[in-house]
This record gives structure tokens, sequence and C-alpha cells, in this order.
């Protein structure tokens, strides 16, 4: 139902608008609300927030309809008003307009005329509201959903294919709060919240920092993907980063003394891109799969805190840019045979 502010001093008008539009009323399509003059009508808003018209005279006592306009524009910008006034003369048209007038009906008031013209000026304040509530709920969605999503979303492809997939060369990052579950057992969940989000804002800020997007948190660790020129350089830069700023973060408060470290797994190589989930439903999650993922959680599953593990495959594609060790031959959960596993130093 749209509301309508009718801002006349004619006492007459209000029985003669209520009469041409009955129907209306009736129906519950229109809620009319009425005022004296200018003053009268910003007194009428502060009590009706969702008026969504205002149709106003310009010769009122207290507060003429032009004074008025340039006082919605700044108060109330999405409410649009339609000046309704025997004064039709460019002058005041032009006056109007400047200030913020939708539009100009002169009387006698035309009431075809009048009834198109709402028609009109709800639709545009309709378009106006549905516009700033997708941007409302976008701006929300970005802090949920990682922007390689969005672009995703946004994309010609996506609709028609959902459950689409692609074959990519990246690199998977993961990152896990090293005996943070004790710290959920004796905190409060307020106390557990505050110092997760702390660890979390720090490591996703040198991911970002380093091009690099957040598919996914998983509990108190990051799962991380890379794509594009030298993404596996990107990663680790990342990671040496995110450990770096984490060790170097305070106890939260005299009571906490949980000291921060970071144990990380990094593979790259070939994995699946793509919509994971149930179509059907509408319920889907863009991800990357693939040994090459599992090998990047298994390796973070066995570095010690404050250690980043890669494989040897990784390994012998920059051994020559960072300084890494040799931790030998470990047994990765659910691998068949033994992994030649490197740390990375600096």
């Amino acid at each position: 139902m749209a509301k309508i502010l009718v801002a006349d001093d004619e006492a007459d008008l209000e029985m003669l608008i209520k009469q041409k539009f009955r129907q209306k009323i009736r129906e519950q399509q229109y809620e009319f609300i009425f005022a004296a003059n200018g003053n009268d009508a910003l007194d009428k808003i502060q009590q009706h927030p969702d008026v969504d018209i205002v149709l106003s005279d310009i010769n009122m006592p207290e507060m003429d309809g032009l004074t008025l306009l340039s006082r919605l524009n700044e108060s109330s910008p999405l409410i649009k008003s339609v000046i309704v006034s025997a004064y039709g003369d460019m002058e005041n048209i032009r006056t109007a307009m400047n200030r913020g007038a939708f539009d100009f009906i002169t009387k006698p008031i035309n009431f075809e005329d009048l009834s198109l013209t709402i028609i009109k000026t709800i639709k545009h304040v309709t378009q106006l509201r549905e516009t700033l509530k997708a941007i409302k709920e976008n701006n929300i969605l970005k802090m949920y959903v990682d922007e390689t999503v969005l672009n995703f979303m946004g994309s010609h492809e996506f609709e028609s294919s959902l459950t689409a997939n692609e074959t990519i060369d990246a690199t998977v990052v993961f990152m896990d709060i090293c005996s943070f579950t004790s710290i959920s057992e004796t905190e409060s969940p307020d106390t557990v919240v505050k110092l997760l989000n702390k660890y979390f804002d720090v490591m996703v800020k040198e991911v970002i920092a380093n091009e690099g997007y957040i598919d996914k948190f998983i509990g108190d660790a990051i799962m991380a993907v890379f794509r594009g020129k030298y993404h596996l350089d990107r990663a680790i830069d990342a990671c040496l980063a995110a450990k770096a700023q984490v060790e170097k973060l305070p106890s939260l408060n005299d009571k906490v003394t949980f000291t921060p470290k970071v144990s990380i797994g990094i593979n790259s190589g070939e994995m699946i891109s793509g919509n994971i989930g149930a179509a059907s439903l509408r319920r889907l999650d863009y991800t990357v799969i693939g040994d090459t993922v599992n090998t990047a959680q298994r390796l973070q599953a066995a570095a010690t805190p404050g250690q980043i593990l890669i494989s040897e495959q990784t390994y012998e594609k920059i051994k020559e840019s960072f300084n890494c060790r040799k931790v030998g031959e470990i047994s990765l959960k659910n691998k068949a045979h033994p992994m030649n596993v490197y740390e990375v130093l600096d």
C-alpha cells in the first residue's frame, strides 16, 4: 500500500481526494494523510516515516510548498514530491524542479492526470527503494561471499552453468590456529569469537594483499585459493606474512594468556573449480576440489605450530625463490605412500 501525504490548506481538497480515490483506498492500494501546511507536513512525516509521495500546494501558511520541497530533499530524499498548484508559471515550475520536485500539476486538478502521475511516481519510488535494498544486500553479501564468487555470479554463464566446472592450475592454502580448541573449552563463547575474529582478520588481510581469496572458514582454520600468475609464490608470501603477524599478536586480555601460532599446508597443481552442491535445492558452494586440495589439508594437519609444509613437487617449483628445509618422508592421512615434505622458512 502506497502512503501519500497531501499538504494543502484548502479544506475541501481532503474530501475531494477521498471521493476520487475511494476505490483505491477501499482496496488498500493507497493511504492518504493530510497536512494543512509545510510544518504540519514535516510533523506528519515524522509520525509516518514510510510516506512514499508528497502532493503539495505552493501557497500555504507557516511554510510554503517550495520551502517544504527543500526541507524534504535534505531530510527525506527517498520521498518524491509532486507540486499541485494554481501557480503554474514557468518560474514556479523551474524553482520546484530545481528543489527536487518529481512532477508539477496545475489547478484546477485533472484527477485522471493526477492518478497517472501518482502511479508513475509510486513506480519511481519503488524502483529507488528496490535499488537501495539491492545495494544494501550486496554490501552484506560481500561480507559473507568472496569477490571471486560474486564476479562469477554476475557473469553471463552463471544461470546456464550452475554445476559446470573447470580444471585450473592454482595453489591451495590451509591455515589452522593451533590448540585453539583448548581456548574454546575454558573461555566464554564471546571471548572465543572475539579472539578468533582477531586472528582471522590478520590472516585474511595477508591473503587478500597477495591477491588470494578465502574459499571458506572451517572452524578455527582458513582455506584460501590463489590463481593467476605466480600463484604459488604469492601464496607462500601470504603464509609467511600471516604467520609472522599472528605471532606478534598480544593476548586478548590478562586472563587469556594464549599465544597464537598457525600450522600451514600449501599445495599447488591441477584442481577442479566450480559449484559443488544441489542445484535443485539452490544450495551450492563455489569451491575447488581434487587431490591437490586434499594434500594441502593433510600437510596442514601434519605441520607443527609455526610450521609451513609443502610437498616435494611444490618445493621443486619454488626452491630458487624461498629458503626451505627438508623435513623428510612422512605418511599423510589417507595417502597410500609416504611423501617427501619440506618446510618453508623464509
